[in-house]
């Protein structure tokens, strides 16, 4: 579980194809400070950590990728050099200050819009269409991983505004129009689509 508060930002060292892929990632945080095991979230994916290694004052290790997951993020367009946004999983007792993620990624989105103001990052993102009756104006959305607020929505794209401080600390300074963007919606719009298409359609008399 985790909170879209993106802690840090690595990079992709290396990859090797094969049936399955397998990324090494280059992090801040110290071999002995991680496990064989964990789950980081790595633009907003959930993946498991195989391999551990020191490298300098931080860490490289390895991923292993399925083919569901490449088809189904924008994790198949990374190359060595990728930044990448980084979360570690929420720890019982800490702060809540994004929303409850998942690290499941619903779907891919494309940047169509980038306006840039006195620092502050204007983005509009076309989601897929089954995934935009789940984004809601005021509501939140994991992109890459990051926890945002939608400012507005017009039919399958919403409106995001990005303070100077997330576009500094996260990968999305980096967006562009045409650019792909992992997202996940709010697991709380999930369940109460699913209570209303489950309690159906009330009989009148």
């Amino acid at each position: 579980m985790f909170t879209g508060i993106v802690t840090a930002v690595g990079e992709l060292a290396a990859l090797e194809d094969g049936p399955v892929r397998r990324f090494t990632v280059r992090g801040p945080w110290p071999a002995d400070d991680l496990v064989l095991g964990a789950s980081i979230a790595h633009d907003g994916v959930c993946l498991t950590v195989t391999h551990i290694e020191p490298d300098g004052a931080g860490a490289r290790y390895q991923l292993e990728v399925s083919p569901e997951t490449l088809a189904r993020t924008t994790l198949g367009d990374w190359k060595p050099g990728t930044a990448i946004n980084l979360e570690r999983p929420l720890k019982v007792g800490d702060e809540l200050g994004g929303h409850i993620v998942q690290g499941h990624v619903d779907g891919v989105g494309t940047v169509k819009t980038r306006t840039d103001t006195d620092g502050w990052m204007a983005l509009r993102i076309e989601a897929p269409a089954d995934l935009a009756p789940f984004i809601a104006q005021k509501g939140s959305i994991a992109v890459d991983g990051v926890s945002l607020t939608v400012n507005g929505v017009t039919g399958n794209a919403f409106d995001l505004m990005i303070i100077p401080h997330t576009a500094a600390v996260t990968t999305l300074s980096r967006l562009k129009p045409g650019m792909r963007v992992n997202l996940e919606v709010d697991i709380m719009a999930r369940y109460a689509a699913r209570l209303a298409a489950a309690a159906g359609p009330k009989d009148a008399h």
